[in-house]
């Protein structure tokens, strides 16, 4: 015998982010199983990503090569230079202008041949530090146009040494691991990341402090008076940086290191990073050591973990914006982008995440001015927008298996209403199966193209039930099951779009 109708309403779906790791038979409410090209927005609704569009014309230089790092620096002026590497060679975007800068030494050239350079402004000058190659300079004061070698700065003192990762704080560069040299931190004087062997400049060398044997730094950072040394496999905390005579090691953190140089960033309140296991929250020192070290993003664990296996380390890239709220990490040789929404965190300690593809930069930056900027094949980017340079992209969201809290009574769908927030015009494609199966069905629709009017567009915001797909109207489905799921896609071209909520109409019995 079939029963009355009934409805749930799913609001804000996939508010809780994506999950892949645990079973979905038993997920709750509000994570979401397929969540692609989506960010979590600050209603907590899942919603389209932006796109992003070059930031100038087509560079003869730089070509068709991959622009592979982006700094800025502010000089003591206030004025901003943004700086990036592409084509072995460096680049200054000024407005919509991108032009190469020349080596203005009084030598001959440095031969570059790779543009992964990790950027360090200090004091109007900008240091840069790539592995086997001259640590460079680019010192507006001097030319706006040219950058030398660190070693031909006037003034500098000392040996500088040609490694790989490199930070300013607490008022003095920081950099570490060359060729031959994997555990010793060099830092320069107070305000001169050129004088490495007077004032207070020096080293350390932690080649016999790691608890668990030997490694090598991967990276460095700094927070709240700590230097915060990766290693491969381990993490040295330092207290007392701002006075490097007095440096102490604080802790030291096993089992766990860093994959990747250009993963780690400082959030203001964190540092997030890289590890061979997903990624991570360094909060447990910061705050207190007895707390474990959070995994922001074991809700995806295993498909993170698998796909950074597949990259080169060197290329993995990771920013933080507070405009936006989200730690990206970039995964160019897999195309795929993690999103991890950071303004708070889930019961289980993880962070809301989902992932892009189409969008995938090989650098990134975020600017004083809050734009965030991507490296591209060919082209300095901006994030903005909803189309990727000229092309559209394709949204996917995908609910929980839903059973109506009851698992054992046959559901026959009847109709599904859908309420978005933008997304004038845009074709739309509802898919949805039962019981687990991989097999779905369709239907298509398209959102109403709304006037403008009162309450922004239409009434109540977008058309009655919020520009909605199906306007309440029976659907044929041909199916039935126990559990439920529902699937959302559309091709984004030049809107946002959001959706608010489902609300899904059954009919219930039970079979015989």
């Amino acid at each position: 015998m079939v029963s009355k109708l009934l409805t749930t309403t799913i609001s804000a779906p996939g508010f809780m982010g994506l999950n892949t790791q645990d079973s979905s038979v038993s997920l709750e409410a509000g994570y979401a199983t397929v969540a692609n090209n989506c960010v979590i927005d600050k209603f907590g609704r899942i919603g389209a990503r932006k796109g992003w569009l070059p930031s100038h014309a087509y560079n003869a230089d730089l070509d068709v090569a991959n622009v592979k790092a982006i700094g800025e620096l502010i000089d003591n002026s206030g004025t901003s230079h943004i700086i990036a590497a592409g084509n072995n060679k460096l680049f200054k975007l000024v407005g919509t202008t991108l032009t190469v800068l020349t080596y203005g030494g009084g030598g001959t050239a440095p031969t570059i041949t790779n543009s992964n350079w990790q950027f360090a402004p200090l004091n109007g000058v900008l240091y840069l530090y790539q592995s086997g190659h001259d640590p460079l300079v680019f010192d507006p004061a001097v030319s706006t146009t040219t950058f030398r070698r660190v070693s031909e700065k006037t003034g500098y003192t000392g040996t500088v040494q040609n490694n790989n990762t490199v930070i300013s704080a607490y008022g003095r560069t920081w950099s570490a691991n060359n060729t031959s040299v994997k555990s010793t931190v060099q830092f320069s004087d107070l305000l001169s990341g050129h004088v490495l062997n007077t004032g207070t400049s020096g080293t350390l060398d932690v080649s016999q402090v790691w608890p668990n044997g030997a490694d090598e730094i991967i990276s460095l950072a700094a927070h709240n008076n700590f230097l915060i040394i990766f290693g491969r496999r381990q993490i040295l905390i330092y207290s007392n940086a701002t006075d490097p005579n007095n440096l102490t090691l604080t802790d030291a953190i096993t089992g766990i290191g860093c994959l990747a140089r250009d993963s780690v960033v400082a959030t203001g309140g964190d540092v997030i990073f890289l590890s061979d296991s997903g990624v991570r929250s360094l909060m447990r020192t910061i705050q207190e050591k007895s707390a474990p070290m959070r995994d922001i993003s074991s809700n995806v664990r295993d498909d993170i973990v698998l796909e950074i296996g597949l990259e080169t380390a060197a290329d993995i890239k990771a920013v933080y914006s507070d405009k936006e709220a989200f730690y990206l990490l970039s995964l160019p040789a897999r195309q795929i982008v993690y999103c991890f929404d950071m303004r708070s965190q889930l019961p289980n300690g993880a962070n809301r995440v989902t992932t892009w593809d189409g969008i995938v930069p090989f650098a990134w930056k975020y600017t004083r001015n809050k734009d965030l900027l991507i490296g591209k094949t060919g082209y300095i980017g901006s994030y903005t927008g909803y189309k990727d340079n000229t092309d559209s992209y394709f949204m996917r969201y995908f609910t929980n298996y839903f059973d109506f809290q009851s698992p054992t009574v046959l559901k026959i769908m009847k109709k599904v209403g859908v309420t978005v927030i933008g997304g004038q015009g845009y074709q739309v494609t509802l898919k949805f199966g039962f019981d687990y199966s991989d097999i779905l069905n369709t239907r298509q629709f398209a959102l109403a193209n709304a006037a403008i009017a009162e309450y922004n567009i239409a009434e109540y915001n977008i058309a009655e039930y919020g520009g909605s797909a199906f306007d309440n109207k029976l659907i044929n489905i041909g199916g039935a099951g126990k559990v439920i799921q529902l699937g959302f896609e559309t091709v984004v071209f030049n809107k946002s779009i959001s959706i608010q909520k489902l609300d899904v109409y059954v009919k219930t019995g039970k079979t015989r």
